[in-house]
């Protein structure tokens, strides 16, 4: 699959890696200019290489943000049009400002300035170091740790579920864009490494 990231910090910078790994072809971006990613590609290897976010966003049949979520309204949406958009990206009020959401989560604001994407939220909860070096492809999927999606295309979640399994993690649906503040810092489930079993338990006590 191609696959393009914008955003190459430490969960697009790995997620890139475990992608690449497993034979998907990355395009890998970030705000300073592709030439300041040659190390990220260099570590990476094969099926990577560097590109401008505008580059990025038009290759990928599938696009991971991994951006600070200030800065989500950077994203191109003319670019993004039609294409699976993984939004990977929290709200730290501290880092990014108060910003009004109109009581929107804060995917649905993703979504909202990508009115033709198809928005899932993804790889967003998840320790990044846990994420570089914990997925199990050979574990059977109630073994593996996971990694919850939300979104409001059942097709676009499906495609983005089986790229974690690919990965080697184990996808758990906690439903639509509205119900992802289940995923945002603050949850219970928030940088909290489980197994599938233990996910569902804790989604359905809350």
């Amino acid at each position: 699959m191609k696959i393009g990231v914008i955003g190459a910090g430490r969960i697009g910078a790995n997620a890139s890696r475990l992608f690449a790994r497993r034979g998907h072809e990355v395009v890998i971006s970030n705000s300073r200019g592709p030439e300041t990613l040659s190390s990220v590609v260099d570590e990476i290897g094969n099926n990577t290489r560097a590109a401008t976010m505008e580059e990025a966003a038009d290759f990928g049949d599938v696009v991971l943000e991994a951006i600070p979520f200030g800065r989500y309204e950077e994203l191109p949406p003319g670019l993004l049009a039609g294409k699976i958009v993984i939004d990977a990206s929290n709200y730290y009020p501290q880092r990014d400002g108060e910003i009004e959401l109109d009581s929107l989560t804060s995917t649905e604001a993703v979504a909202r300035h990508l009115p033709e994407s198809r928005v899932v939220k993804a790889f967003n909860t998840m320790y990044y170091e846990t994420l570089a070096n914990s997925g199990r492809p050979g574990l059977p999927i109630e073994e593996r740790l996971v990694l919850f999606v939300a979104g409001d295309d059942e097709d676009a979640k499906e495609i983005v579920s089986r790229l974690i399994e690919d990965i080697g993690f184990a996808p758990i649906d906690t439903g639509s864009l509205k119900d992802s503040y289940r995923q945002e810092p603050g949850s219970p489930i928030y940088n909290n490494p489980m197994t599938p079993e233990r996910a569902r338990e804790m989604l359905a006590e809350s």
